[in-house]
């Protein structure tokens, strides 16, 4: 990374957050509107995998539960417990990782794909051009805490 005087900054991997000579404010708007969407999409993902996680420990917490009610003689109630729920599908057919799969394979994918596509075709590829004019145009000049890159 460099300190460019423009306030542009260039990525490790070289690739510029400025706006590629001849694209409009309403293109920016319209790829940070994206680059939004995307985002929230990421945040769904890890909550799929928050819920995985969660649902899968809770599976596992039950073999406690099964001995505990074993030891305290309900047999009855551990085998009800252990033939309803333990290992269950959480939807017909399928355990969270599955549901992870699904997610990631019939949108989550599809929609990186055609976002960096978009990008691609419209910018050049680049990424959070709209933050990083908003970025400059936020930026106190000179203060020590707004430089333009790190």
């Amino acid at each position: 990374m460099y300190d460019d005087p423009t306030g542009e900054e260039e990525s490790e991997s070289g690739t510029l957050h400025r706006r590629p000579d001849g694209v409009s404010d309403a293109t920016v708007r319209a790829l940070g509107a994206l680059s939004e969407a995307l985002e929230t999409v990421e945040r769904a993902r890890g909550s799929l995998y928050t819920f995985h996680q969660l649902t899968g420990g809770a599976d596992l917490r039950l073999d406690e539960a099964l001995e505990e009610l074993r030891a305290a003689g309900h047999d009855a109630q551990a085998d009800l417990l252990e033939r309803e729920i333990v290992g269950r599908n959480v939807i017909p057919g399928h355990w969270t990782y599955q549901i992870i799969e699904a997610y990631n394979t019939h949108y989550y994918r599809p929609f990186t794909d055609v976002e960096a596509r978009i990008r691609q075709e419209l910018a050049k590829g680049r990424e959070h051009v709209y933050e990083a004019e908003m970025k400059q145009a936020r930026r106190t000049p000179e203060h020590p805490a707004h430089t333009p890159g790190p």
